[in-house]
């Protein structure tokens, strides 16, 4: 028999990156919800699934520090979470890009929307349809913001009756 062998991933790190408006959402706003999404206080178990927030200035990278510095005295642990300066970006293959909502009925008749695959992965909308399809939101945010996502009666039909599962 011969044993596995394993293929090293690299030292990449599996992230998102968030473009924002300042104008409707404050980078420390962007933080809280960070800090909320994840368990800062665990160690990271490889690079490739590290707990880091990448900064791109200075000013980011004080907000985060001093976001931290109020999470472990509100907490009394230690953040683990990794504080980093951003090198470089890669967007993941494009198998990966809006993976739930190509594998799910609300595809249906929203791709066509999108002529060109980087249109979708450019696409708000579309990223917001993937949250939904992987069963991320609620009937209120549905409610507010179901008119601009570009869907049809039959969409918007489809994706109500799964916001109220």
């Amino acid at each position: 028999m011969v044993a596995p062998t394993y293929k090293k991933m690299g030292d990449h790190t599996e992230t998102v990156q968030v473009d924002y408006d300042p104008q409707q959402i404050t980078y420390e706003k962007l933080l809280a919800v960070f800090w909320d999404s994840h368990q800062p206080s665990r160690q990271s178990w490889s690079q490739q699934y590290k707990n880091a927030v990448f900064f791109h200035n200075e000013q980011q990278r004080r907000l985060a520090m001093d976001s931290k510095k109020i999470l472990e005295k509100k907490t009394g642990r230690i953040v683990k979470t990794a504080i980093v300066p951003l090198h470089s970006f890669t967007m993941a293959e494009d198998y990966h890009q809006k993976y739930l909502l190509k594998h799910h009925p609300l595809k249906k008749g929203i791709l066509d929307i999108y002529p060109h695959h980087k249109d979708l992965i450019a696409s708000t909308a579309a990223a917001r349809l993937n949250g939904y399809a992987g069963g991320y939101g609620n009937q209120n945010q549905l409610s507010m913001e179901i008119e601009s996502l570009g869907l049809g009666p039959e969409g918007k039909q489809l994706l109500t009756d799964l916001v109220h599962k």
